[in-house]
Protein backbone atom coordinates (compact mmCIF):
# COMPACT_ATOMS: atom_id res chain seq x y z
CA UNK A 1 0.00 0.00 0.00
CA UNK A 2 2.27 2.85 1.37
CA UNK A 3 5.41 2.66 3.54
CA UNK A 4 4.03 3.61 6.56
CA UNK A 5 0.82 1.31 6.23
CA UNK A 6 0.98 -2.65 7.06
CA UNK A 7 -1.88 -4.40 5.62
CA UNK A 8 -1.16 -7.50 6.63
CA UNK A 9 0.22 -6.03 10.14
CA UNK A 10 -3.18 -4.65 10.27
CA UNK A 11 -5.18 -7.97 9.48
CA UNK A 12 -3.07 -9.95 12.48
CA UNK A 13 -4.55 -6.92 14.56
CA UNK A 14 -7.46 -7.18 13.65
CA UNK A 15 -7.59 -11.06 13.72
CA UNK A 16 -6.06 -11.15 17.35
CA UNK A 17 -8.78 -8.77 18.22
CA UNK A 18 -11.53 -11.48 16.83
CA UNK A 19 -10.11 -14.14 18.50
CA UNK A 20 -9.29 -12.65 21.98
CA UNK A 21 -13.31 -11.45 21.78
CA UNK A 22 -14.29 -15.00 20.88
CA UNK A 23 -12.12 -16.11 23.46
CA UNK A 24 -13.88 -13.96 26.41
CA UNK A 25 -17.18 -15.48 24.86
CA UNK A 26 -16.15 -19.02 25.11
CA UNK A 27 -16.02 -18.45 28.89
CA UNK A 28 -19.20 -17.67 28.65
CA UNK A 29 -20.24 -20.53 26.58
CA UNK A 30 -18.65 -23.18 28.25
CA UNK A 31 -21.04 -24.03 31.28
CA UNK A 32 -23.49 -24.79 27.68
CA UNK A 33 -21.31 -27.70 27.22
CA UNK A 34 -19.66 -29.40 24.10
CA UNK A 35 -22.76 -28.06 21.46
CA UNK A 36 -21.97 -24.57 22.15
CA UNK A 37 -18.71 -25.33 21.91
CA UNK A 38 -19.22 -26.16 18.30
CA UNK A 39 -21.14 -23.37 17.81
CA UNK A 40 -18.43 -21.59 18.91
CA UNK A 41 -15.47 -23.08 16.66
CA UNK A 42 -17.56 -22.45 13.81
CA UNK A 43 -17.74 -18.77 14.73
CA UNK A 44 -14.07 -18.77 15.13
CA UNK A 45 -13.91 -20.36 11.47
CA UNK A 46 -16.23 -17.65 9.99
CA UNK A 47 -14.16 -14.73 11.16
CA UNK A 48 -11.10 -16.34 9.68
CA UNK A 49 -8.97 -15.74 6.07
CA UNK A 50 -11.15 -12.91 4.71
CA UNK A 51 -9.50 -9.59 3.35
CA UNK A 52 -10.99 -7.25 5.88
CA UNK A 53 -11.43 -4.40 4.08
CA UNK A 54 -14.67 -3.32 5.89
CA UNK A 55 -11.61 -3.20 9.25
CA UNK A 56 -9.63 -1.52 6.91
CA UNK A 57 -11.94 1.30 5.92
CA UNK A 58 -13.04 2.17 9.23
CA UNK A 59 -9.51 2.59 10.48
CA UNK A 60 -9.05 4.60 7.52
CA UNK A 61 -12.42 6.63 8.22
CA UNK A 62 -11.04 7.28 11.37
CA UNK A 63 -7.46 8.49 10.67
CA UNK A 64 -8.96 10.57 7.66
CA UNK A 65 -9.77 13.18 10.85
CA UNK A 66 -7.53 12.28 13.68
CA UNK A 67 -4.79 9.88 14.83
CA UNK A 68 -6.31 7.42 17.45
CA UNK A 69 -5.50 7.65 20.99
CA UNK A 70 -6.24 3.98 21.57
CA UNK A 71 -5.24 1.90 18.40
CA UNK A 72 -6.19 -0.90 20.07
CA UNK A 73 -9.26 -0.25 20.83
CA UNK A 74 -9.80 1.09 17.45
CA UNK A 75 -9.00 -1.95 16.30
CA UNK A 76 -11.09 -3.40 18.33
CA UNK A 77 -14.17 -1.58 17.09
CA UNK A 78 -13.17 -1.88 13.49
CA UNK A 79 -12.96 -5.92 14.18
CA UNK A 80 -16.96 -5.45 15.04
CA UNK A 81 -17.24 -5.01 11.25
CA UNK A 82 -15.53 -7.92 10.87
CA UNK A 83 -18.22 -9.77 12.88
CA UNK A 84 -21.21 -8.14 11.55
CA UNK A 85 -19.73 -9.64 7.75
CA UNK A 86 -19.59 -12.96 8.95
CA UNK A 87 -22.90 -13.10 9.95
CA UNK A 88 -24.16 -11.50 6.08
CA UNK A 89 -22.08 -14.71 5.12
CA UNK A 90 -23.33 -17.15 6.88
CA UNK A 91 -27.17 -16.43 6.26
CA UNK A 92 -26.30 -15.37 3.25
CA UNK A 93 -24.92 -18.89 2.33
CA UNK A 94 -27.91 -20.46 3.23
CA UNK A 95 -30.49 -18.62 1.99
CA UNK A 96 -28.26 -18.94 -1.32
CA UNK A 97 -28.32 -22.92 -0.81
CA UNK A 98 -23.87 -22.40 -1.31
CA UNK A 99 -22.42 -25.03 -0.63
CA UNK A 100 -19.13 -23.15 -0.42
CA UNK A 101 -17.60 -20.39 1.50
CA UNK A 102 -13.54 -19.46 1.32
CA UNK A 103 -12.91 -22.34 -0.27
CA UNK A 104 -14.54 -24.50 2.63
CA UNK A 105 -18.05 -25.93 3.36
CA UNK A 106 -20.59 -23.04 4.24
CA UNK A 107 -21.94 -22.98 7.99
CA UNK A 108 -25.53 -25.00 7.13
CA UNK A 109 -23.51 -27.75 5.28
CA UNK A 110 -20.75 -28.51 8.22
CA UNK A 111 -23.79 -28.76 10.48
CA UNK A 112 -25.39 -30.64 7.87
CA UNK A 113 -22.86 -33.20 7.52
CA UNK A 114 -22.17 -33.50 11.59
CA UNK A 115 -25.75 -34.70 11.86
CA UNK A 116 -25.82 -37.30 9.22
CA UNK A 117 -22.58 -38.30 10.35
CA UNK A 118 -23.91 -38.36 13.83
CA UNK A 119 -26.80 -40.63 12.57
CA UNK A 120 -29.35 -37.98 14.87
CA UNK A 121 -32.91 -37.80 14.47
CA UNK A 122 -34.86 -35.39 12.37
CA UNK A 123 -33.78 -33.54 9.20
CA UNK A 124 -30.18 -32.86 8.81
CA UNK A 125 -30.63 -30.31 6.36
CA UNK A 126 -33.02 -28.60 8.40
CA UNK A 127 -30.42 -28.91 11.84
CA UNK A 128 -27.95 -27.34 9.32
CA UNK A 129 -30.59 -24.66 8.51
CA UNK A 130 -30.87 -23.85 12.48
CA UNK A 131 -27.55 -23.84 12.96
CA UNK A 132 -26.57 -21.08 10.55
CA UNK A 133 -29.57 -19.01 11.43
CA UNK A 134 -28.25 -19.26 15.34
CA UNK A 135 -24.96 -18.73 14.11
CA UNK A 136 -25.55 -15.77 11.66
CA UNK A 137 -27.85 -14.39 15.29
CA UNK A 138 -25.16 -14.56 17.20
CA UNK A 139 -22.59 -12.97 15.54
CA UNK A 140 -24.73 -9.78 14.68
CA UNK A 141 -25.18 -9.55 18.33
CA UNK A 142 -21.51 -9.86 18.93
CA UNK A 143 -20.55 -7.38 16.60
CA UNK A 144 -23.01 -4.83 18.62
CA UNK A 145 -21.45 -5.89 22.34
CA UNK A 146 -17.39 -5.81 20.39
CA UNK A 147 -17.85 -2.20 19.58
CA UNK A 148 -19.87 -1.60 22.76
CA UNK A 149 -16.93 -2.73 24.72
CA UNK A 150 -14.03 -2.27 22.33
CA UNK A 151 -12.47 0.12 25.42
CA UNK A 152 -13.66 3.64 24.06
CA UNK A 153 -15.30 5.95 26.23
CA UNK A 154 -19.28 5.66 25.88
CA UNK A 155 -19.87 9.15 25.00
CA UNK A 156 -17.20 8.25 21.93
CA UNK A 157 -19.18 5.06 20.64
CA UNK A 158 -22.55 6.61 20.89
CA UNK A 159 -22.26 8.12 17.21
CA UNK A 160 -20.78 4.64 16.09
CA UNK A 161 -22.94 2.80 17.29
CA UNK A 162 -25.83 5.19 15.52
CA UNK A 163 -23.56 4.39 12.12
CA UNK A 164 -23.66 0.43 13.16
CA UNK A 165 -27.29 0.57 13.81
CA UNK A 166 -27.79 2.11 10.34
CA UNK A 167 -25.57 -0.29 8.91
CA UNK A 168 -27.71 -3.42 9.87
CA UNK A 169 -30.48 -1.95 9.17
CA UNK A 170 -29.43 -1.64 5.38
CA UNK A 171 -27.77 -4.82 4.62
CA UNK A 172 -30.50 -6.86 6.24
CA UNK A 173 -33.16 -4.74 4.16
CA UNK A 174 -30.72 -5.16 1.29
CA UNK A 175 -30.59 -8.65 1.47
CA UNK A 176 -34.66 -9.16 1.64
CA UNK A 177 -34.88 -6.61 -1.45
CA UNK A 178 -32.35 -9.19 -3.42
CA UNK A 179 -34.29 -12.44 -1.99
CA UNK A 180 -37.54 -10.76 -3.19
CA UNK A 181 -36.13 -10.25 -6.68
CA UNK A 182 -35.26 -13.88 -7.05
CA UNK A 183 -38.49 -15.49 -6.22
CA UNK A 184 -39.93 -13.08 -8.62
CA UNK A 185 -37.43 -14.18 -11.21
CA UNK A 186 -36.90 -10.68 -12.57
CA UNK A 187 -35.15 -7.71 -11.64
CA UNK A 188 -34.53 -4.67 -14.19
CA UNK A 189 -31.13 -2.35 -14.05
CA UNK A 190 -32.15 0.12 -11.84
CA UNK A 191 -33.62 -2.61 -8.99
CA UNK A 192 -30.34 -4.44 -9.26
CA UNK A 193 -28.44 -1.47 -8.53
CA UNK A 194 -30.77 -0.76 -5.53
CA UNK A 195 -30.13 -4.60 -3.89
CA UNK A 196 -26.08 -3.94 -5.05
CA UNK A 197 -26.12 -0.60 -2.96
CA UNK A 198 -27.80 -1.65 -0.15
CA UNK A 199 -26.98 -5.29 0.37
CA UNK A 200 -23.30 -4.43 -0.43
CA UNK A 201 -22.40 -1.31 -1.46
CA UNK A 202 -23.23 0.18 1.40
CA UNK A 203 -21.92 -1.81 4.30
CA UNK A 204 -18.51 -3.25 2.53
CA UNK A 205 -17.35 0.71 2.16
CA UNK A 206 -19.29 3.67 2.68
CA UNK A 207 -20.44 2.63 7.02
CA UNK A 208 -16.86 1.14 7.57
CA UNK A 209 -15.98 4.68 6.97
CA UNK A 210 -19.02 6.50 8.83
CA UNK A 211 -17.87 4.14 11.50
CA UNK A 212 -14.51 5.34 12.18
CA UNK A 213 -14.67 8.65 11.49
CA UNK A 214 -17.40 8.70 14.17
CA UNK A 215 -15.50 7.41 16.52
CA UNK A 216 -12.66 10.19 15.41
CA UNK A 217 -15.48 13.27 16.45
CA UNK A 218 -16.26 13.89 12.60
CA UNK A 219 -19.05 16.21 11.24
CA UNK A 220 -21.63 15.98 8.52
CA UNK A 221 -19.50 17.52 6.74
CA UNK A 222 -16.77 15.08 6.56
CA UNK A 223 -19.26 12.21 6.53
CA UNK A 224 -20.70 13.70 3.38
CA UNK A 225 -17.35 13.80 1.78
CA UNK A 226 -16.14 10.06 2.89
CA UNK A 227 -20.03 9.37 1.56
CA UNK A 228 -19.06 10.94 -1.83
CA UNK A 229 -15.99 8.68 -2.08
CA UNK A 230 -17.52 5.41 -0.30
CA UNK A 231 -20.67 4.96 -2.09
CA UNK A 232 -19.34 5.07 -5.93
CA UNK A 233 -16.39 2.96 -4.79
CA UNK A 234 -18.94 0.24 -2.68
CA UNK A 235 -20.91 0.21 -5.77
CA UNK A 236 -17.82 -0.61 -8.36
CA UNK A 237 -16.50 -3.02 -5.36
CA UNK A 238 -19.94 -4.84 -5.53
CA UNK A 239 -19.80 -4.73 -9.66
CA UNK A 240 -16.89 -6.29 -9.50
CA UNK A 241 -18.08 -9.17 -6.81
CA UNK A 242 -20.83 -9.70 -9.63
CA UNK A 243 -18.06 -10.25 -12.48
CA UNK A 244 -16.14 -12.97 -10.07
CA UNK A 245 -19.18 -14.39 -9.14
CA UNK A 246 -19.77 -15.47 -12.92
CA UNK A 247 -16.54 -15.45 -14.48
CA UNK A 248 -13.91 -16.05 -11.46
CA UNK A 249 -11.89 -18.75 -11.17
CA UNK A 250 -12.68 -21.11 -8.17
CA UNK A 251 -9.26 -21.31 -6.95
CA UNK A 252 -9.66 -17.48 -6.85
CA UNK A 253 -13.16 -17.04 -5.37
CA UNK A 254 -13.29 -19.73 -3.54
CA UNK A 255 -16.99 -20.57 -4.49
CA UNK A 256 -17.76 -23.50 -7.30
CA UNK A 257 -17.03 -21.89 -10.99
CA UNK A 258 -20.26 -19.38 -12.28
CA UNK A 259 -21.54 -20.05 -8.40
CA UNK A 260 -23.97 -16.81 -9.22
CA UNK A 261 -25.84 -17.75 -11.91
CA UNK A 262 -26.53 -21.63 -10.20
CA UNK A 263 -27.90 -19.14 -7.05
CA UNK A 264 -29.72 -17.74 -9.97
CA UNK A 265 -28.68 -13.89 -9.01
CA UNK A 266 -30.23 -10.98 -10.74
CA UNK A 267 -27.30 -9.15 -10.68
CA UNK A 268 -26.57 -5.54 -12.64
CA UNK A 269 -24.68 -7.79 -14.89
CA UNK A 270 -27.68 -10.65 -15.41
CA UNK A 271 -29.88 -7.69 -15.92
CA UNK A 272 -27.94 -6.04 -18.60
CA UNK A 273 -27.13 -9.15 -20.70
CA UNK A 274 -31.19 -9.88 -20.53
CA UNK A 275 -31.78 -6.96 -22.25
CA UNK A 276 -29.09 -6.94 -24.77
CA UNK A 277 -28.58 -10.43 -25.42
CA UNK A 278 -30.25 -12.06 -28.33
CA UNK A 279 -33.88 -13.39 -27.61
CA UNK A 280 -33.35 -16.77 -27.61
CA UNK A 281 -30.05 -16.26 -26.13
CA UNK A 282 -32.05 -14.57 -23.20
CA UNK A 283 -34.85 -16.63 -22.60
CA UNK A 284 -31.97 -19.52 -22.52
CA UNK A 285 -30.20 -17.45 -19.29
CA UNK A 286 -33.66 -16.49 -18.10
CA UNK A 287 -34.26 -19.95 -17.85
CA UNK A 288 -31.53 -21.42 -16.52
CA UNK A 289 -31.07 -18.93 -13.84
CA UNK A 290 -31.16 -20.77 -10.62
CA UNK A 291 -30.82 -24.48 -11.91
CA UNK A 292 -28.38 -27.24 -11.38
CA UNK A 293 -25.82 -26.07 -14.42
CA UNK A 294 -22.77 -28.20 -15.49
CA UNK A 295 -19.73 -26.90 -16.12
CA UNK A 296 -20.25 -26.75 -19.87
CA UNK A 297 -23.58 -25.33 -19.03
CA UNK A 298 -21.59 -22.33 -17.29
CA UNK A 299 -19.43 -21.75 -19.95
CA UNK A 300 -22.42 -21.60 -22.67
CA UNK A 301 -24.26 -19.00 -19.93
CA UNK A 302 -20.79 -16.69 -19.83
CA UNK A 303 -20.69 -16.59 -23.30
CA UNK A 304 -24.36 -15.28 -23.90
CA UNK A 305 -23.49 -12.84 -20.87
CA UNK A 306 -19.76 -11.94 -23.54
CA UNK A 307 -21.60 -11.48 -26.08
CA UNK A 308 -24.30 -9.57 -25.35
CA UNK A 309 -21.91 -6.88 -24.09
CA UNK A 310 -22.91 -6.92 -20.38
CA UNK A 311 -19.54 -8.09 -19.23
CA UNK A 312 -17.69 -5.17 -21.27
CA UNK A 313 -20.52 -2.35 -20.24
CA UNK A 314 -19.89 -3.36 -16.15
CA UNK A 315 -16.36 -3.29 -16.97
CA UNK A 316 -16.85 0.34 -17.96
CA UNK A 317 -19.18 1.24 -15.25
CA UNK A 318 -17.00 -0.18 -12.68
CA UNK A 319 -14.09 2.25 -13.90
CA UNK A 320 -16.55 5.30 -14.22
CA UNK A 321 -17.36 4.52 -10.36
CA UNK A 322 -13.71 4.26 -8.85
CA UNK A 323 -12.53 7.23 -10.88
CA UNK A 324 -15.43 9.14 -9.41
CA UNK A 325 -14.75 7.86 -6.44
CA UNK A 326 -11.18 8.72 -6.09
CA UNK A 327 -11.39 12.17 -7.73
CA UNK A 328 -14.31 13.09 -4.42
CA UNK A 329 -11.53 11.65 -2.74
CA UNK A 330 -8.66 13.87 -3.69
CA UNK A 331 -11.37 17.59 -3.05
CA UNK A 332 -11.98 16.33 0.56
CA UNK A 333 -10.70 17.80 3.19
CA UNK A 334 -8.57 14.85 5.15
CA UNK A 335 -5.47 13.85 6.87
CA UNK A 336 -3.25 13.42 3.46
CA UNK A 337 -1.64 10.18 4.52
CA UNK A 338 -5.09 8.89 5.06
CA UNK A 339 -6.11 9.73 1.39
CA UNK A 340 -3.30 7.91 -0.13
CA UNK A 341 -3.96 4.78 1.81
CA UNK A 342 -7.23 5.06 0.59
CA UNK A 343 -6.94 5.43 -2.65
CA UNK A 344 -4.44 2.68 -2.80
CA UNK A 345 -7.46 1.10 -1.33
CA UNK A 346 -9.71 1.96 -4.12
CA UNK A 347 -7.73 -0.12 -6.30
CA UNK A 348 -7.11 -2.97 -4.16
CA UNK A 349 -11.17 -3.92 -3.75
CA UNK A 350 -11.79 -2.66 -7.35
CA UNK A 351 -8.89 -4.60 -9.37
CA UNK A 352 -9.46 -8.11 -8.22
CA UNK A 353 -8.48 -10.71 -10.40
CA UNK A 354 -11.21 -12.81 -12.04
Amino acid sequence: MTQTWDQEGFRTRVQGALEAFLDSQAALLEPLGPDAARLLAEARTSVAGGKMFRASFCWWGHRAVAVPVDEDAVVRACAALELLHASALVHDDYMDASDSRRGRPSTHRTFEREHREAGWRGDPEQYGASAAILLGDLLLTWSDVLLRRCGLPLAVVAPAHEVLDLCRTEVIAGQFLDVSAQARGRADVDTAMTVLRYKSAKYSIERPLHLGAALAGAGPGTLAELTAFGLPLGEAFQLRDDLLGVFGDPATTGKPAGDDLVEGKRTVLVALALDSAAPEDAALLDRSLGTSLSPSEVERLRQVIDASGARGQVETVIDQLTERAVTMLDRAAIDEEAREVLRSLASAVTDRVL
